[in-house]
């Protein structure tokens, strides 16, 4: 595995987030790594991690808004996944070695397609809402300080408590795929490929999902391919790739003056994230001091967004995700984005001044 080659920035890109497609067979480390050369600074992180094997949206932020990420964190998630029924891996997913190979014959008429709809309808039914989801135990989990992945690969069985996540879709998209892997003695063993679009709260683990719905339907199961297309507002057709970011830091060093790597500037992610609050001059005075003002200024805010924003997935989930629940974004008079500000004892406070004074 290596990391991607791009292009080193002319200039310290502007405060704000970026959407990438990551691309198979890097890390999100090695995102991170990547976008801080092309922004020519350390200062980037990432709202939640991708496996090596997965593609699609991760979002950074770079400069100030590293400390907004934190805000992202808890928001929902949409994958498409493909889950082959009928074999099981160490680590749940194609990158590791398989352990038990049950088959999942494909249905040969019309009766035994129909029995096998119907037992797979019942099984996503069985896996959507509320539910306790116990993790992939190569998952980084940490385990009396040592990562659940580690003990795994050291040969360490490790069991991981269950925890509540929510699904709140589990959507098959076109056709099962009948086919045949290799069995232990050589032999040709029958699997049925499946693609699903799931749409989850955070902390789910997809790897686990496809497991567990292998165990519903007696076959076993693991996941072959991921893809994260939306988190919270941010949809991943409208991220660049590493390369097409790169070229874009690579002309731009040769404009005049130079120019850096493009992002998603503080004010346009908080609007579209949470509902807004405008303030007067005085109002973002107190808070670029981090004073908290009336709680009446937060009766101002405006509609949440959008179905997809944090602040609605928080409310759909009960408002059990801490990062979204009851986040206003408050903007000055010139539509500077001043603090997120949230409700607490009888005030509201500056849960994150993000243009101090």
């Amino acid at each position: 595995m290596s990391r991607p080659r791009v292009a080193r920035g002319a200039v310290t890109a502007d405060d704000g987030l970026l959407l990438i497609d990551k691309p198979a067979g890097v890390t999100s480390h090695d995102v991170v790594a990547a976008v801080r050369r092309m922004g020519a600074t350390r200062k980037v992180g990432h709202a939640g991690t991708l496996d090596p094997m997965a593609t699609g949206l991760l979002i950074l932020g770079v400069g100030r808004a590293t400390r907004f990420l934190t805000h992202l964190v808890g928001a929902d998630k949409t994958y498409e996944a493909t889950v082959r029924l009928g074999q099981e891996t160490l680590t749940e997913d194609a990158e590791g070695e398989p352990t038990a190979w049950r088959g999942c014959p494909a249905p040969a008429d019309e009766a035994r397609r129909a029995d096998l709809n119907g037992r797979l309808d019942a099984a996503l039914a069985g896996l959507t809402g509320p539910i306790m989801q116990v993790p992939s135990a190569v998952s980084a989990i940490k385990v009396n300080g040592v990562r659940s992945y580690k003990r795994v690969r050291d040969g360490e069985e490790v069991a991981l408590a269950a925890r509540p996540v929510t699904i709140h879709a589990i959507t098959p998209l076109g056709a099962l795929r009948p086919g045949a892997v290799e069995g232990p003695a050589g032999q040709e063993v029958p699997v049925v490929d499946l693609d699903l679009r799931v749409t989850c709260s955070s902390g789910t683990y997809v790897r686990a999902l496809a497991r567990d719905l292998g165990e519903a339907l007696g076959c076993g199961a693991h996941l072959t391919a991921l893809r994260r297309t939306r988190v919270g507002p941010f949809d991943v057709a409208e991220a660049l790739c590493l390369d097409r970011a790169s070229a874009q830091v690579e002309a731009g060093a040769g404009d005049d003056p130079p120019s850096g790597l493009r992002t998603l500037p503080l004010a346009e992610a908080g609007r579209r994230c949470f509902p807004a609050v405008d303030l007067s001059r005085d109002e973002a005075r107190a808070l670029r001091h981090g004073q908290a003002l009336p709680q009446a200024v937060l009766d101002r805010e405006g509609p949440a967004p959008g179905r997809s924003s944090v602040a609605e997935a928080a409310r759909a989930a009960g408002g059990e995700h801490r990062e979204g629940r009851g986040v206003v974004a408050g903007f000055d008079p010139d539509g500077v984005l001043v603090a997120l500000l949230i409700r607490e004892s009888g005030r509201a406070r500056p849960a994150l001044v993000l243009s101090p004074a």
